[in-house]
């Protein structure tokens, strides 16, 4: 499928991936006193709805503080990156290169995240990733001018172990894909369930995106666990859940996961989802005073209810926009720009948070159960939880 690349003015209305209204490249670089801002997500294919959920919630953030960036007009620059991590390189120096942006947000896909990063830390452009989570961002390739919005892969299971030892839970199996966000999954699970006194009796993994789940279920029933943790998310996550329930295992070994076990996927899950604990940063239904007024307002603006995706966009417009209110719209003045990002509160729908060290949120858990086809909040599994950072050097 051929890259798309939009540019848009400040005056379109607020969208998602069906913007129209094109401007000549060379009419967008001849207004210096604009501040050029490119979306590098997928507007196409399996994560489109994300692209979408969070272009919707970076605009609505920034139109909240205005409209402008630090008093200065946004050009908006797009490029479906199409969750194609072969042209993560490519389709970040289009934005970087040709369309010479100041500020790139992207992306979903770890994969094509890797590419951005490759970019972001070759050209020096600020770099906003609204959801990837893969480690080497902030950890081991961390970079001053990369920040994140989101979480670390292992932030959301880092949360898992104490409730479920908390419950008495202390025997139990992880099953997850083996790839890269599995496998970071799986170190936060081990840390904090060990570290609470838990033994993991056996670590279960099939290939990505692989679905054939039913031997991985036979032996879970012969180990007999206390419970099962695990990482899955999409419709592999709706698929798992079915079957772990047509396996007999729903009503005799409890099952928790990472939020994204969940998240998105109650309607095809159906009645197997009941019941099913996760940890996340947030809940469509968590109940403060920001988080309904800000559903109301996005389901206004976009005729749509917003979810952990739409929270991240919003929260990556939000810390864009304040930091550079900060330094009065001088993105050139790079030391005092990234500092001012590192030191910002995000008041977000998820609760407030601010930013470590490594760039990454400092947030947050809720402990979630489903009932009646809704992440239930019952309680909060940790709090002001930090990414470990590990091997992060700021240059």
């Amino acid at each position: 499928m051929t890259t798309r690349r939009l540019v848009l003015s400040r005056g379109a209305a607020l969208v998602g991936a069906a913007s129209t209204g094109l401007l000549l490249p060379q009419i967008a670089r001849a207004q210096s006193d604009r501040i050029r801002v490119g979306l590098m997500l997928p507007y196409t294919g399996t994560f489109a709805q994300l692209g979408v959920a969070i272009e919707n919630g970076v605009r609505m953030a920034i139109e909240e503080k205005g409209g402008k960036l630090g008093g200065r007009t946004i050009e908006w620059f797009k490029v479906d990156d199409e969750s194609e991590p072969s042209k993560g390189v490519e389709n970040a120096q289009r934005l970087v290169q040709r369309d010479k942006v100041d500020v790139l947000i992207g992306t979903v896909h770890s994969g094509v995240q890797m590419g951005i990063h490759r970019v972001a830390r070759d050209s020096g452009v600020l770099n906003i990733i609204p959801n990837a989570g893969v480690h080497a961002a902030t950890r081991a390739l961390c970079a001053p001018n990369v920040f994140r919005t989101s979480f670390t892969n292992s932030q959301p299971t880092l949360a898992l172990g104490k409730p479920m030892v908390d419950k008495g839970l202390k025997r139990a199996v992880w099953i997850s894909w083996k790839y890269a966000a599995g496998e970071e999954a799986f170190e936060g699970f081990r840390d904090s369930f060990t570290k609470a006194g838990g033994t993991i009796v056996k670590e279960l993994a099939l290939p990505f995106p692989n679905v054939e789940f039913q031997a991985l279920l036979t032996e879970i029933a012969s180990l007999r666990p206390d419970a099962v943790a695990c990482f899955f998310a999409g419709g592999g996550a709706a698929k798992f859940m079915r079957d772990y329930a047509a396996a007999g295992l729903k009503d005799r070994i409890p099952l928790w996961g990472s939020g994204f076990l969940t998240e998105g996927v109650l309607e095809a899950a159906g009645p197997a989802a009941e019941g099913v604990m996760t940890t996340m940063h947030y809940a469509d239904s968590l109940d403060t005073k920001r988080n309904q007024e800000f559903r109301l307002a996005y389901a206004k603006a976009f005729r749509m209810q917003p979810d952990v995706y739409a929270v991240q966009g919003y929260d990556s417009g939000q810390l864009l926009a304040q930091g550079l209110a900060a330094v009065k719209g001088d993105i050139s003045n790079k030391k005092a720009l990234y500092q001012a990002l590192e030191n910002q509160t995000i008041d977000s729908p998820r609760g407030k948070w601010s930013m470590s060290k490594s760039h990454n949120p400092i947030q947050d858990f809720y402990l979630r159960q489903v009932e009646n086809k809704d992440n239930k909040v019952v309680g909060i599994a940790a709090r002001a939880l930090a990414d470990s950072g590990a091997g992060c050097r700021m240059a």
